[in-house]
């Protein structure tokens, strides 16, 4: 398993991280125990998970998936052999403190509780899960300008997760589905006001969704804020299971009508292509989609998920999977005719 730093921490991260948002709503604590074991018994060094999880987010669940991810480390006496990421939720999800705020009470009251649901003194990064002003994320286009005057500033937010750095609960700071200007305007601000500096961004970026590549990836290039790559088969669909109107039990879109992303004619289309090229070359529609991430320079670590151990055994033999000049040709070749079907 190759590895890669995490920004300028001096931690080192597996290019492959466990994502564990199914854990609580499709997978049980047994299951979720099962792949842990697994990813690191293969050297994924790098878990990551979320306050908010399990996904779809709801009341009853909230919290499961740290909890489980707490019950292995404990049972297993793992922590110390894992770089362990998770996130404070941001606003809009009312049954976690009535919405969340990037403000200093809010940053200590969440870093607290997954603490205790992860049963670990500390986590190695700490992410905000999507920014409190308002600008694109989860696939809006365009931008419309808005009073957000009522948004936490940046340097409050950033102030109170150098707090959590300084008493030893957390090593290192990112940002998820945040954008080119969020992400140099912490910067600006850590240098300005020798407060942390942002690690990583997780953000979505895949064979459907390579919007990253656009500004960020520059950033990432030039400031060591790589990418923590999120969805990478785009909910599964990059496996084409699918494709023409299948939709297989336990599937991630079968279960949840609310995950329509990815499943726009133009990403079908895109998708049928991706799949026949994958299969003209002898691959695994998902093993290539996962190894063209695997290759990008800006990466720091591809967020793999799954449900079942079949998947994630395919998933992990990704890493291993180079692929030759003619596979990348054809992957641009189609990206150049249907870009970014599903932003």
């Amino acid at each position: 398993m190759q590895t890669r730093p995490l920004g300028r921490t001096g931690l080192d991260v597996s290019r492959l991280c466990l994502g564990t948002m199914t854990y609580g709503e499709q997978n049980s604590e047994a299951e979720a125990h099962e792949q842990l074991d697994r990813a690191v018994a293969f050297g994924i060094n790098f878990i990551d998970t979320a306050e908010m999880y399990p996904v779809p987010p709801k009341a009853e669940t909230q919290g499961l998936t740290e909890k489980y991810v707490g019950s292995w480390l404990k049972a297993r006496g793992a922590r110390d052999d894992i770089k362990l990421a998770t996130k404070i939720v941001g606003p809009g999800v009312e049954h976690i403190r009535g919405g969340s705020r990037m403000n200093r009470a809010h940053i200590h009251e969440a870093i607290d509780a997954s603490l205790a649901r992860l049963q670990t003194d500390y986590v190695d990064l700490y992410q905000l899960h999507w920014p409190e002003r308002k600008t694109n994320f989860f696939g809006q286009l365009g931008y419309t300008a808005a009073d957000d005057q009522d948004a936490t500033p940046l340097k409050e937010t950033l102030g109170a997760l150098k707090e959590l750095v300084d008493a030893g609960k957390v090593r290192a700071i990112g940002v998820s589905n945040d954008t080119p200007w969020g992400v140099m305007r912490m910067l600006q601000l850590a240098e300005e006001f020798d407060l942390p500096r942002v690690a990583s961004i997780q953000n979505p970026y895949n064979l459907l969704n390579r919007s990253f590549e656009v500004g960020l990836a520059e950033i990432a290039h030039r400031e060591d804020v790589g990418l923590l790559a999120y969805s990478p088969l785009a909910f599964g669909v990059l496996s084409g299971k699918y494709l023409n109107g299948a939709r297989p039990a336990k599937g991630r879109l079968t279960l949840y009508e609310r995950f329509k992303r990815y499943t726009s004619p133009q990403a079908e289309q895109a998708t049928q292509e991706y799949v026949a090229l994958a299969q003209k070359h002898g691959l695994d529609p998902a093993q290539m989609a996962l190894a063209f991430i695997n290759s990008r320079p800006f990466l720091t670590s591809n967020i793999i998920g799954a449900t079942t151990m079949e998947q994630l055994e395919s998933n992990l033999e990704s890493e291993a999977l180079k692929l030759d000049d003619e596979v990348l040709e054809g992957i641009d070749a189609i990206h150049q005719r249907i870009s970014n079907p599903s932003p």
